[in-house]
Parts: structure tokens; C-alpha cells; sequence
């Protein structure tokens, strides 16, 4: 009678436990919130001057604080950790701030980070500079980019999509002013195909020229049609097409010649200013690039191909050389983009700032991508698994790189919304002429987008 009793009183603990490490794995953010913060709080209360000391992170106090210790307290003189904020929890995790003490600096915390995230039990450390003095810790729960939920709130604008989740809970955000060219890499099944779509849904809403150039029968851009001001589907209609664009650009900077009175006959790369100097009544629209699968444009069988393919390769350079400054961006997107396609291709990849590195089928491949702006991050895009689609490692000429994921978003729902923004298109009469026809939809197939899943399976 006895062992049942027992046993009736550890089966409500004993089930309390198993439902929490239940919640734990299946659902990760409500497990966080209910039981992981209290914890998580409780022992960086606990622990916070220990932690600190045994991290290397404090300091000998001043001699007036020591001096005013002796003669008030009895007690010993004890290393001074960094004065620590305000606890500021949220859905994903916790964020403090702390004062440098003197002599300290960012570094020394971000060295310790993998330390504080057993010491306060979270699934990660990240430190941002905040000002002089002053660092940002931000605590996150639990893997965030096994089921991407992205932000409620995200500043967005013109020319700024939120297009991925980063792994400190932030939102990746595409911004075309501060990175105006980018490469997009990745192998079949690896989300490069999300990434797109997300990158096209967000700025359909925008006053934003999208122009494709997909040479798969335009099998992943022809979707969104009745959005794109301008279409090529083969080598030979993107051959038609970016004279156009050069053409286009270099009417740009004719009109900012006439507009701030340079001479006619200055040569572009002198002109520093760009588009977003005009006032708004004359500034041209901004226009985006996507070319899929770029290696396509670079594959040649005949003499005849070769000649084509050296003059789009150099039209594409002069693009990604001088297109920033007469508001035109280029998303350039394939498997594998290295000096092997043949000539232009360094030269084009290092003009193309923003890196995006899926999940590729080869360590050269990341090393095309990632390898000449931050050699520690190859390691991390070789690891991504091909359960885990949409994962991502970005990086930019500055050397700095995190890991990304982009939230699931279907065909249908994307397509769904490039047709409701069609009347949004900007008219660009120099690519009129290939924009793409957009077949009527039925009405039993029309109606209003579903919001897309934000959550990544």
C-alpha cells in the first residue's frame, strides 16, 4: 500500500517532467516561454558576477571604491564584472546590455560567449557593439531556424525586403541601397528557389522594374509575369535584352549630367553622384535584375555562341560596374559561378558584393561564394544538411557572415501575389518590348493570395 502511494506522488512530477522535455523538442518557443526564460533568468541572476569571473570578464575596482569599501565593510575586495541592464525578455529569447568596465573591450565578451550559453543554459550568445562602452548580449532559447516564424515587426521600406530569419532571431533583411549586387548560390533542392521568391513577392508591392532572365524555359520566373516589366527565357532573348539594360543605364547618367551640369562628354565612371540625388518628379524607377541559373549564359557550343556570350558576360560586368549609381540592382542566382564558366566570371563575381551560399554539392563551391570575403564561413556552408532547405550562410565584402533561413513560401501563393501587384508594374518604355504575356486567369483560379505559411518545416 505503501509503494502505491509513492508511486501516485511521483507520477504527477514524473509526468510534469516528461511533458516539459516533450514540449521542449516538438515545441521549442512555447517550452521557452513557460519554462526556459524563468530558468534561464534565475540562473543569470544567480550567477551573473561568478559567471563573469570565471569568464575573464572582470576587473580590479578603482582605489577610492576599494578604499571606501575597506573603511565602511570588512568584507574582501572582490573583482568588479561589467555593470549589467535591464532584463529585456521576448519570444525568442532575452537581451541584456552591459557597461564595459575600463579596459575591457567587445572582443573580450564575444570570446566568452560559448562559455555565458552553458553557464545561463540557452542555445546561444551573440554580442553586438552598441556604443562605445556598451554591448548588447542576446541570449536565444532555442534553434530558431528549425522552425522559422519571422519577426512581427520589420523595418522595411524601399528597396528593403525581409526575406530570411538569421540565427539570433533577427530578420534578415535584402537591402538593395546598402548592397546593391549579390550572388545567390546553391545546389537543386537547397531553397535557392524560396530565396527568389521571397525576394520577388517583396518587391512587387514596391515601385520596382523587376526584370528576369531565366534561360530554363523560364520555368521559375515566369510565374510572376504579369509583375516583370521585362522577360528573357533563352541566351538568345538575353542577348536582346541587356544591351538594353546598358542602354538604359547609360541614359541614366545622361540625365544626371544634364541635371547637375556636367560636361557631355565626361565619361561615366567619373560621375560619383547617383539616381537618388533627382528629385523625385524626374528620378527614374529603380529596376532589379534576376538572372537564374547564370551559368547558362555562359555555356557555348558554336564559335558563333562564344562571340554572344563574351558580349552579354560583358554587358553583365558593365551592370554590376556602374548600374548602383543609375538605380539598376542585380540578383545573380546559380548552382556553381566560378572561373572554370570561362571569361568575365571572376571578374562579374567580384562585383557582386551580398553572398549567398545554400547548400551545395561540393567545398569549391562554397569557396566561389564565400571563400575571398570570409574563408571561416566555407566551413559553415559545407555543413548544411539537405533535410534543412532554405538554410543559408550570407555574407558581404565586410567580411562579417551569419546563417539564414527562409521561411516556406509556395509557388502558387507567390504567383498569387504577383498577379494582384501587376497593376503596380512601373511603365519603362525601353522594356516594353519584352515584357511577357500573362495569359487571363480563370475565374475559378482567381481570387485573393493566401497569406504565405511563415514557418519552415
Amino acid at each position: 500500500m505503501t509503494d502505491l502511494v509513492t508511486l501516485a506522488e511521483l507520477g504527477g512530477p514524473l509526468a510534469a517532467i516528461g511533458g516539459a522535455a516533450y514540449a521542449r523538442h516538438a515545441h521549442p518557443a512555447a517550452y521557452w516561454s513557460t519554462v526556459g526564460l524563468p530558468l534561464s533568468v534565475a540562473r543569470l541572476l544567480a550567477s551573473y558576477s561568478s559567471t563573469m569571473d570565471a569568464c575573464g570578464l572582470t576587473v580590479e575596482p578603482s582605489r577610492w571604491w576599494a578604499l571606501a569599501v575597506r573603511a565602511t565593510t570588512r568584507r574582501e575586495i572582490r573583482p568588479v564584472p561589467p555593470r549589467r541592464g535591464v532584463i529585456r525578455p521576448n519570444s525568442t529569447g532575452l537581451r541584456v546590455r552591459l557597461r564595459l568596465a575600463p579596459g575591457q573591450e567587445p572582443a573580450d565578451v564575444a570570446a566568452s560567449a560559448e562559455r555565458l550559453r552553458h553557464a545561463w543554459g540557452v542555445h546561444a550568445v551573440y554580442v553586438r557593439d552598441v556604443k562605445p562602452g556598451v554591448v548588447e548580449l542576446r541570449l536565444v532559447g532555442y534553434d530558431v531556424l528549425r522552425k522559422v516564424r519571422m519577426p512581427r515587426r520589420v523595418d522595411g521600406g524601399l528597396l528593403r525586403v525581409p526575406v530570411a530569419l538569421r540565427e539570433d532571431a533577427t530578420a534578415f533583411v535584402r537591402d538593395y541601397r546598402a548592397v546593391p549586387h549579390e550572388l545567390v548560390l546553391g545546389a537543386t533542392l537547397s531553397g535557392k528557389s524560396m530565396y527568389l521568391r521571397h525576394l520577388v513577392v517583396g518587391l512587387a508591392a514596391q515601385p520596382v522594374a523587376l526584370v528576369g532572365i531565366d534561360c530554363k524555359r523560364g520555368v521559375e520566373l515566369a510565374p510572376f509575369a504579369p509583375r516583370l516589366s521585362a522577360l528573357a527565357t533563352d541566351p538568345d532573348e538575353a542577348a536582346e535584352l541587356l544591351p538594353v539594360l546598358v542602354k538604359e543605364m547609360e541614359d541614366r547618367y545622361d540625365l544626371i549630367k544634364a541635371r547637375q551640369g556636367i560636361a557631355p562628354g565626361t565619361p561615366d565612371e567619373e560621375i560619383t553622384s547617383d539616381v537618388w540625388g533627382l528629385p523625385d518628379s524626374e528620378r527614374p524607377v529603380p529596376i532589379v535584375l534576376f538572372v537564374d541559373e547564370v551559368a547558362e549564359l555562359f555555356l557555348v557550343a558554336t564559335r558563333k555562341d562564344e562571340e554572344r556570350r563574351d558580349e552579354m558576360v560583358t554587358q553583365l560586368i558593365r551592370l554590376a560596374q556602374l548600374g548602383r549609381a543609375a538605380g539598376i540592382y542585380l540578383e545573380v542566382c546559380g548552382q556553381r559561378f566560378g572561373a572554370e564558366l570561362g571569361k568575365g566570371a571572376t571578374m562579374l563575381r567580384a562585383q557582386l558584393t551580398g553572398r549567398v551560399c545554400h547548400r551545395v554539392n561540393d567545398e569549391a563551391s562554397a569557396k566561389m561564394a564565400l571563400g575571398d570575403i570570409a574563408p571561416e564561413a566555407v566551413d559553415a556552408a559545407c555543413s548544411i544538411a539537405p533535410e534543412l532547405p532554405g538554410l543559408a550562410v550570407v555574407g558581404d565584402t565586410s567580411g562579417g557572415w551569419s546563417r539564414i533561413r527562409t521561411p516556406y513560401l509556395s509557388l502558387a501563393d507567390a504567383a498569387a501575389t504577383c498577379r494582384e501587384s501587376a497593376h503596380l508594374a512601373p511603365d519603362v518604355p525601353a522594356l516594353t518590348p519584352f515584357r511577357s504575356y500573362a495569359p487571363p486567369v480563370p475565374a475559378e483560379a482567381s481570387g485573393t493570395a493566401t497569406v504565405p505559411r511563415p514557418v519552415t518545416e
